[in-house]
């Protein structure tokens, strides 16, 4: 089959790789018919994240059809219509048994393109797949359902409930790409006073406030000014940072205010300077995480019934075959526009 290979920081190549094949009685076998690339894909070919290793393929988000299933498997079956969640669940252990699926230590949590091959391929081995893919109906399209195998969750749950979002709050997301547009969909649901965005780009401003944010900041101005402006001069009640760079986290702690959240969603690959010295007092809460994916059934549920729409998130398509001019537009999206590509199999 092919798939997108990662060959060390800075390169990637589409090519021939084998087949996956069913390894164990828990997994199946799924033909990848929609796929995305993440952020977190870019971060990996940055050299951001040390532990993939060069021949990996890339990739944890899809919708496919199951075409293999293991014998251990009974509520899975060939022909099956699934989204392939970006953490797989072991199901069994301390960890997954109270919906820490990310923190899997069974041999699940973020390991499709990262510890074992992954989605962005023709083909892919799903581990423990009854615990780690979600069944689809018609009710939701391919392109719906790939927004719910990590962006919508991963704001949802890292981002919102993490942050402690309530009804009348002052929220900033610092950051309009995928992830941040999609804390602004999710947020949305908790009916925020002020829901506030920050981002260079005014594409993506425009996108947030076309998403349901109320407010779009100016970065040439100082934005803890314009936070207080909105908020009667306390700051935000929570901030969420969506880049994953040293200056944006360091933004987000200084424009909650005192007893504030701030809720990290983005990956770093630098450190960042946490300001005890002037914040010890300040009551400040500071949450990281990874994904679970606890909340994708009921995400999926929204979806369908129409209380949540991801159509706007996806800006650009391709085939499959064409991955390689995805991740060129994808990469550059200062230019381009992209939010979220998303590439079929069969278009």
């Amino acid at each position: 089959m092919k798939a997108l290979v990662f060959e060390g920081p800075g390169r990637r190549t589409w090519r021939e790789v084998p087949d996956p094949v069913v390894e164990a009685p828990q997994d199946a076998v799924v033909r990848i018919d929609t796929v995305t690339i993440c952020g977190t894909d870019l971060h990996i070919l940055k050299g951001d994240v040390p532990t993939v290793d060069p021949g990996r393929v890339l990739g944890h988000e899809a919708v496919g059809t199951v075409t293999e299933v293991g014998s251990g498997l009974s509520t899975l079956k060939v022909g099956d219509r699934v989204l392939v969640s970006c953490i797989t669940s072991c199901g069994r252990c301390q960890y997954c048994r109270t919906g820490r699926y990310g923190q899997c230590l069974g041999g699940g949590g973020w390991i499709l393109g990262h510890r074992i091959d992954g989605t962005q391929a023709q083909l892919c081995r799903v581990p423990f797949a009854e615990t780690s893919t979600h069944l689809l109906d018609d009710a939701v399209s391919d392109e719906q359902a790939l927004m719910l195998a990590d962006i919508l969750p991963t704001a949802y749950e890292v981002g919102v409930l993490a942050g402690n979002v309530r009804p009348g709050n002052s929220v900033v997301v610092v950051g309009a790409g995928p992830i941040g547009l999609a804390a602004v969909l999710t947020a949305r649901l908790f009916s925020p006073a002020v829901l506030a965005v920050v981002d260079l780009s005014t594409d993506r401003q425009a996108a947030a406030l076309r998403a349901g944010a109320t407010h779009a900041l100016d970065p040439g101005r100082s934005l803890l000014e314009q936070v207080r402006e909105l908020t009667g001069g306390l700051g935000a009640d929570v901030a969420i940072e969506a880049v994953g760079t040293p200056g944006t986290f360091e933004t987000c702690v200084e424009i909650v205010r005192p007893g504030g959240h701030v809720a990290n969603v983005g990956v770093h690959g630098a450190p960042a300077t946490l300001h005890l010295e002037r914040d010890w007092i300040r009551d400040l809460t500071i949450t990281t995480g990874l994904v679970d994916t606890a909340t994708t059934p009921a995400l999926l549920n929204m979806v369908a019934s129409g209380q949540l729409d991801v159509a706007t998130l996806v800006t650009h398509r391709f085939d499959l075959g064409a991955i390689e001019e995805a991740y060129e537009v994808f990469s550059d999206a200062g230019r381009t526009g992209a939010m979220k590509v998303a590439l079929s199999a069969g278009a």
